[in-house]
């Protein structure tokens, strides 16, 4: 049966409809039509005036084998299965709060698992683009669930084990970082020719790449060699702003992971503060540059980093609306361009063939970007998986 949600404000991706109608196949779990629309006789009606719909949220960067964590080190001697239950938690807090769709970075090798489940219907989580480990230098950022690499040659045999086992994406480490004990963030850590490989190896095999780098020659050197999306981007100048123009690079910001650290010092371990302090003021300065240079950003919020918990990624928007960007263009980073980004066809918009993955809020978001913390109610597929729409169809009927 299909469901007919009218009388809404609609934010559609880069513009916002008033009183529109949006009809939903059950079947399909797509949008079937957006506009003025007459209600059939077989679907449900819901009276949704005065309210707002948007896309559900995409999140380009979460890590759901970590749950905030103060340090990295307190989940590493998790055993396989205990890891695959935080890691569904995390995707069912995650889903319920509003984020249908997301790249997950990678953790040993569960997320493709996970997304396995998920997909299945046997997991509650947003439809998912998974890694398996992150390649890094032996002893590199990332060490302790990655896959630790020396030279091109094992460059290239890493990628292809990763896609071997099911990733839909390449993640490496091009530089250090700030939750990894003795690693610098400003470091440029592969070789150029180990770069190359990594990326070339990723395309050749049809998936997508995507590299965490903080010091700006690593984001230059990873740009040069073709990578697809930057996480971080940490200390930007000019050349690599005009590089990601160039190349046509996405920049996933990831501006809440070093908030958290920041307000929470005295909690937090003494390099990791150290570290953060460092980059914080930087990394803002970086992505107002690139976002005032109209470098693709998209959202990403790095969940799961210490005191970034699940759940609470919306506030990537309104971290990225108070830096740099208006909030309709805040939103549409965290939705339609982080869904292109990381492959997540025909999610993160309210448009006919899309997925029915909506949010509804009784106010609008965009006047208030933390409204976007508590949708009244998550739809994944045309049914509600968090909160409550009366008379919309409830998860699994």
């Amino acid at each position: 049966m299909g469901m007919l949600l009218r009388g809404a404000r609609v934010i559609r991706s880069d513009r916002v409809t008033d009183e529109a109608d949006v009809r939903t196949d059950a079947e399909t779990g797509r949008i079937e039509a957006v506009g003025d629309l007459d209600p059939r006789g077989d679907e449900r009606v819901v009276d949704l005036s005065g309210k707002t719909v948007t896309p559900g949220l995409v999140d380009a960067h979460v890590h759901f084998s970590l749950s905030g964590e103060r340090s990295v080190e307190d989940v590493v001697d998790m055993s396989d299965a205990e890891l695959t239950l935080v890691e569904a938690r995390n995707a069912r807090k995650t889903l319920e709060a509003g984020v249908t769709g997301a790249r997950v970075m990678g953790a040993r090798d569960i997320d493709v698992a996970l997304k396995r489940a998920i997909d299945a219907g046997d997991v509650p989580g947003p439809r998912t683009v998974a890694n398996c480990r992150s390649i890094t230098i032996t002893g590199g950022h990332g060490h302790h669930m990655g896959r630790e690499i020396d030279g091109p040659t094992e460059a290239r045999t890493a990628v292809r084990e990763q896609v071997k086992l099911g990733a839909d994406f390449i993640k490496f480490m091009a530089t250090g970082g700030v939750t990894t004990p003795g690693s610098d963030p400003g470091a440029v850590a592969f070789t150029e020719e180990e770069l190359h490989a990594l990326v070339d190896e990723a395309h050749r095999r049809g998936v997508h790449t995507a590299t965490h780098a903080h010091g700006g020659e690593g984001v230059k050197a990873a740009i040069r060699a073709g990578v697809d999306t930057v996480e971080h981007g940490t200390f930007l100048d000019d050349e690599a702003i005009d590089l990601f123009l160039e190349r046509d690079a996405t920049l996933v910001p990831t501006l809440s992971a070093p908030y958290h650290i920041v307000r929470n010092t005295e909690a937090a371990t003494k390099e990791d503060v150290t570290k953060t302090e460092f980059v914080y003021d930087r990394h803002i300065e970086s992505f107002k540059l690139a976002a005032e240079a109209g470098v693709r950003i998209a959202g990403g919020t790095d969940a799961g980093t210490p005191f970034n918990v699940h759940g609470g990624n919306a506030s990537e928007v309104q971290f990225m609306a108070q830096h740099a960007m208006e909030p309709l263009d805040a939103v549409r980073a965290m939705t339609e361009t982080a869904a292109d980004a990381v492959g997540l066809d025909d999610c993160g918009v309210v448009e006919p063939g899309a997925y029915a993955d909506l949010l509804v809020f009784d106010d609008d978001p965009l006047s208030d970007l933390t409204l976007l913390n508590d949708p009244t109610a998550v739809l994944k597929g045309g049914h509600v998986v968090a909160g409550a729409v009366p008379g919309a169809v409830p998860d699994g009927e």
